[in-house]
């Protein structure tokens, strides 16, 4: 059943066995799993069913630093689906180096390992729809082309792959299923502005929710999950702070430190030799019609070798913004980008001024490439714009072979980068976060070390060469500051609560009831989107909660 909070009466105590805060893809997956299982499951989302700029407006906050952090209110969706409905659906699992302890990553290790997480990768591969849970080019795509030809190594490996959902937006994709569900009740225009704790702080008694046209009540149940994103997880832990004054699951000031994103960004200049035919960079079509894309990539043995993180690298076209490419669509891309997106037209902003020389440089570009041009744009509308399934991201046949690449690393968990609460307040009374989001310098040496590990691969196959400049690196992978919409290990997963805020199935340490499925609980950030783990976590936590439940179950 799908219903509106604005309906529900002044003052109601709402009943349920699991109550779930907020309707994206952790926790719509969490109601699908147990709306079979008898138990009564009350699903709390904050927006509508479309975008409503006074629900979007209760995610503004304050960013520390601006140059390094987009406003709190871009990248993430108040609303049914949550940022489902604009992700760009890449997905890849975790890889097991990432839940390791190792001695050069600081606060590394997860309380569980990736042979925990594996049975439930399966079915959240399944419920983004990106085909089979295969990531090896080898066995998933035996016919596509290599991706550069004759380029063998062990050392930098080009056989891992992302899938590519359609993207699958979960609110659009399983609104019948909920609908129809006689155990599940989504309640739209429910926001949670408060946890309330019992007077000795071991369980959470109710919450207390709002709506925008001044209407209070309370959800009652016996396990509660925030399945908010990482940035809303730690304010509304934080701002509920009547029984314990340090918030929710704080004693140990754990809660919104250690924030991670993703350090990525277009560096160097990759020159590659022979015919650009025998360069294959783009898509390939699995079996089943889904868009998949190899890129190179560390594996765990070379990582602890030099000590770095989890780096991967895409071919990709040369610098947008500088017209000297040449090429149509690429100036084309970026004369548009005041009308793209935010995430991406954000990175179509250039270092330099956009003088009108340059913008008269880009319009020649598109005016003496018009066929290039035109059949892009058919070739989007008909494969992006039309279909069901989409083509994932612009990739151009390169007539050069002059390419930058796409990288994006893990970064290190660092416990001062972090989100606290502001002094402002939004249209609930709730308090505003505010980010201070940093990076450390093994973020920036993890890519440093892996480009040069390409690019010594490259030039001693004679097959090109990879140039940079490392005393420019970070600048050129922070110029748009932390990676888009990947908010992570605000509420970290830990056997010790003096480090970490959940434990080892989600719980809050220290709250009987009180659970976490979101990119928030991550111990470390992988190389990988977190869309495809955050599912399949919160599979994982669906089948716990049942084991709670043996009658149900």
């Amino acid at each position: 059943m799908i219903s509106d909070a604005r309906n529900v009466p002044a003052g109601a105590s709402l009943k349920a066995d699991v109550c779930i805060v907020g309707a994206g893809a952790a926790g719509i997956t969490m109601a699908l799993s147990l709306r079979h299982r008898g138990l009564r499951v009350l699903l709390l989302e904050s927006g509508g069913e479309a975008d409503e700029e006074a629900t979007q407006a209760l995610y503004a906050g304050e960013v520390a630093d601006e140059a390094l952090h987009s406003p709190p209110d871009k990248y993430r969706k108040r609303v049914f689906g949550g940022s489902t409905t604009i992700w760009g659906g890449r997905s890849m699992p975790f890889d097991p180096i990432d839940f390791e302890a190792r001695d050069y990553m600081p606060h590394s290790g997860w309380p569980i390992t990736y042979n925990d997480l594996a049975p439930y990768y399966p079915k959240a591969n399944s419920l983004v729809e990106a085909g089979a849970f295969d990531y090896s080019a080898r066995s998933a795509l035996p016919d596509a082309p290599p991706v550069i030809k004759g380029y063998q190594s062990d050392a930098v490996p080009c056989d891992q792959l992302e899938r590519f959902s359609c993207p699958t937006n979960f609110a659009r994709r399983y609104r019948h299923r909920l609908q129809e569900a006689s155990h599940v009740e989504v309640l739209l225009h429910a926001n949670v502005v408060h946890i309330q704790l019992a007077s000795d702080g071991d369980a959470v008694e109710h919450l207390v929710c709002k709506t925008l046209d001044g209407k209070q009540f309370t959800a009652s149940a016996g396990q509660y999950v925030l399945a908010t994103g990482g940035i809303e997880v730690a304010r509304l832990l934080l701002a509920s702070r009547d029984v314990n004054p340090q918030g929710v699951g704080n004693e140990h000031d754990q809660v919104g430190r250690y924030y991670m994103c993703h350090i990525a960004g277009n560096v160097g200049k990759v020159v590659l030799k022979g015919s650009p035919d025998a360069v294959h960079h783009g898509y390939d079509v699995s079996a089943e019609g889904v868009y998949c894309r190899r890129r190179f990539s560390v594996p765990a043995s070379k990582q602890r070798e030099l000590g770095i993180g989890n780096v991967v690298a895409r071919l990709h076209f040369p610098t947008i913004t500088d017209p000297a490419h040449r090429n149509g669509v690429l100036s084309g891309l970026f004369l548009a980008k005041n009308l793209i997106s935010y995430e991406y037209g954000k990175r179509l902003q250039s270092k330099e001024r956009d003088s009108i020389g340059r913008y008269a440089r880009h319009l020649l570009n598109v005016a003496t490439d018009p066929w290039h041009t035109a059949g892009f744009l058919l070739h989007w509308i008909r494969y992006r714009t039309l279909a069901e399934r989409k083509f994932p991201s612009v990739v151009l046949k390169n007539k050069t072979n002059l390419f930058s690449l796409d990288v994006h690393g893990e970064q290190a968990p660092n416990p001062h980068s972090r989100i606290t609460l502001s002094d402002q307040k939004d249209a609930l009374g709730m308090p505003c976060s505010r980010i201070d989001w940093r990076y450390s310098e093994i973020d920036i040496t993890s890519v440093d070390k892996t480009l040069a590990l390409l690019g010594g691969e490259l030039a001693r196959q004679g097959l090109g060469e990879l140039s940079y400049d490392p005393a420019s690196l970070a600048s050129d992978l922070t110029m748009y500051g932390a990676y888009g919409g990947h908010h992570i290990g605000t509420a970290r997963m830990g056997s010790d609560s003096r480090h970490s805020v959940v434990d080892a199935n989600c719980k809050l340490h220290g709250v009987a009831n009180l659970y976490v499925a979101s990119a928030a609980v991550f111990t470390t950030s992988s190389q990988a989107n977190p869309t495809l783990t955050i599912v399949a976590l919160a599979l994982r936590l669906a089948d716990h909660l049942r084991s709670l439940h043996p009658v149900a179950s």
